[in-house]
């Protein structure tokens, strides 16, 4: 949770003349640094502009530099709107601060906007008093009648309200690289580094990082990466130079914040990419990574295929029901096996997955949400796939569900998903969503000796006596503690079995249509998901309160942020959050029963909260939302503070 402050044109208009600067009076003609303890940055354009790679730049140096940070890029659904339309924007919002914070933030303090249209779009998110950046070389008429001004909002008052900062980036950038050699249209495409180095100079963030990184990337074409990189020292110096820019701000690192470790920034597929490396290392198997490119999820598939040298095999399937198969067919043969997809591929391979509960294997099925039905909203984010993952199987093929609740909590997730397949024999959910996807925030970057032993025992010869005495391998013969069964490597001698989607034998495996065997294992299925050893739920409640607002997922950052809110109001109210959804943990009843009300925001219609209810018979409140967008922390605090006082 954050502190509110104002932003900093407020705080600059507060500033008297003559400040102190380091203990010491500012020299006249020097430039006023303020001090703020945190700042929200949108960087808004169109889809063309460079906006996420503007935003990962300022936040990589931000990082770097010790704040705390949490991005939350929101790309345009459309592969390729048409230039400056409203449905073509694409905006970076960066909060960051110099004390522990969760959320991206609820409105930006700074608008950076680069034409018409992006100035429309995210206008209304700006509170009073907020400033604007605006390239005022792209309000022409033509321009501004595409997204619906009649008139120019920079000269009719419509923005009096802001602090609105004029430059014409693209011309300053044009002169900037007069020089370079490139055409007037290419020279124009690096306005985007001249506005990160505007906002670099403003926030005091270091610049090393952002011109080797430009170098590297663009080490092929040196004269594209010395021009972006000009670009980019143009709008320092235009920051220092000019007289519209009279303020520039510091936000402390974040020396509290964080426990002592080595740290990096990291987004929600990355750190989920990394903990599936972790995990197969930890378990001494190869991992194997069956997959169809599907937004949001895509980038794990990018990522771990560069990763050969730590035994990770990728293929891309020609579909989703082949690239679960393939994944499947890897688990048969002792890997660790994953598939990774959305809602509209969880569809698709619901059959094969209760073909994995049947043959009692190990799968991973990472599941990045995003907003449905049917192709939905790709870009956007929803959490509506818990029912599907739940029950979107035909008969009773109950599967865990794993959800992270941060970006950099997915490593841990996926660390716990494959411990749970590997030593129950199942296929496990791993259940994030398009906001921890592509959403990032510090990680520790854990020790070898901080992660689990995920070791597993393959089957390696017989392990039942007949009775005559004859030792077999019987392929469905439990483990008496997880109920899973034996792990049989094919091509081992002596443990040749049958597979296949027909009902098992109890033990032996072999085909069976008895109606008291098929009801026992069904039975067995379900107790060896139910008896899945995971922690008891923890509570957060200082005050005893009488509400408990309970969420799941993504959602943790926006719910915990309006608890500290109300707290601090004085506001008694108790926290809980699930990262285990199937099996839920054991004493989520006893944590239910103490409470006169529960409030579950999701971002559905209420699936969490009608399992609740169905389970606990608890009057459970829904919160909802599915407008493509997580919570914002003050919606939160003003619903959960009506459902105390209702």
């Amino acid at each position: 949770m954050t502190s509110q402050v104002s932003s900093p044109a407020e705080q600059a208009d507060e500033a008297n003349d003559d400040a102190l600067v380091g203990g010491q009076r500012r020299p006249a003609g020097e430039k006023e640094i303020r001090r703020l303890d945190r700042v929200i940055i949108r960087f808004a354009g169109d889809s063309g502009d460079g906006m996420q790679l503007t935003g990962d730049r300022f936040t990589s140096e931000t990082a770097s530099f010790g704040n705390d940070l949490s991005t939350l890029p929101n790309f345009p659904a459309e592969i390729r709107a048409p230039a400056g339309t409203l449905p073509g924007v694409s905006s970076f919002q960066l909060h960051f601060a110099d004390h522990d914070i969760l959320t991206p933030g609820d409105a930006p303090n700074v608008l950076v906007a680069m034409n018409p249209a992006a100035l429309k779009a995210n206008i209304a998110d700006v509170p009073r008093g907020g400033e604007i950046i605006v390239n005022t070389d792209e309000f022409a008429k033509r321009t501004m009648a595409k997204v619906g001004y009649d008139t120019s909002p920079l000269e009719d008052g419509s923005l009096d309200a802001y602090h609105v900062h004029p430059v014409p980036l693209t011309t300053l950038t044009v002169e900037a690289l007069k020089e370079s050699g490139l055409p007037r249209k290419e020279a124009e495409r690096s306005k985007n580094m001249f506005a990160l180095g505007l906002l670099s100079w403003m926030y005091h963030r270091p610049t090393e990082g952002t011109e080797t990184f430009l170098r590297t990337k663009f080490a092929k074409k040196p004269q594209i990466a010395e021009a972006n990189i000009a670009a980019f020292r143009a709008g320092w110096n235009f920051g220092e130079t000019t007289e519209d820019f009279a303020v520039s701000y510091e936000v402390a690192p974040a020396s509290t914040a964080f426990p002592t470790g080595t740290y990096r920034n990291i987004s929600g597929n990355l750190a989920l990419s990394y903990g599936l490396i972790a995990a197969s290392k930890q378990a001494d198997l190869p991992l194997y990574l069956g997959s169809y490119p599907i937004t949001p999820a895509s980038d794990i598939l990018h990522e771990l295929s560069r990763h050969k040298n730590f035994g990770v095999r990728t293929f891309q399937a020609e579909d989703e029901i082949a690239a679960i198969g393939a994944a499947l067919g890897a688990a048969f043969g002792g890997a660790l096996a994953v598939t990774t997809t959305s809602g509209p591929g969880v569809s698709l391979k619901s059959e094969t997955i209760g073909l994995a509960v049947s043959l009692e294997l190990p799968l991973l099925v990472v599941a990045i949400q995003r907003g449905g039905p049917s192709t939905g909203l790709p870009t956007k984010t929803e959490q509506a796939d818990l029912l599907q993952a739940m029950y979107g199987r035909n008969g009773e093929a109950p599967v865990p569900i794993v959800a992270p609740q941060t970006p950099a909590d997915c490593f841990n997730a996926a660390i716990d998903a494959a411990r749970i397949a590997l030593a129950y024999r199942t296929p496990v959910f791993l259940l994030s969503d398009g906001y921890l996807a592509n959403g990032s925030e510090p990680w520790r970057i854990p020790e070898i000796d901080e992660l689990p032993d995920l070791r597993v025992q393959f089957a390696t010869g017989p392990n039942h006596e007949l009775a005559d005495g004859t030792e077999v391998f019987w392929p469905y013969k439990r483990d008496p503690q997880t109920l899973a069964r034996p792990w049989a490597v094919p091509g081992t001698p002596g443990l040749e079995h049958r597979i296949g989607g027909i009902e098992k034998q109890d033990g032996t495996g072999n085909i069976s249509y008895d109606p008291a065997n098929h009801d026992f294992m069904v039975r067995i299925r379900q107790a060896k998901i139910d008896g899945i050893e995971i922690p008891d739920l923890e509570v957060d409640d200082p005050d005893n309160a009488k509400t408990l607002v309970l969420g799941w997922g993504s959602t943790y950052g926006p719910i915990t942020a309006a608890v500290r809110r109300l707290r601090r109001a004085g506001v008694p109210i108790a926290q809980a959050h699930l990262r285990n959804l199937n099996p839920f943990p054991r004493n989520l009843g006893e944590v239910l029963g103490r409470y006169s009300k529960v409030v579950v925001p999701e971002m559905n219609l209420g699936q969490l909260a009608m399992l609740i209810r169905a389970k606990y018979l608890v009057d459970a409140q829904s919160y909802n939302q599915v407008n493509g967008m997580p919570f914002k922390a003050e919606q939160l605090a003003t619903a959960l503070k009506e459902a105390i006082n209702d």
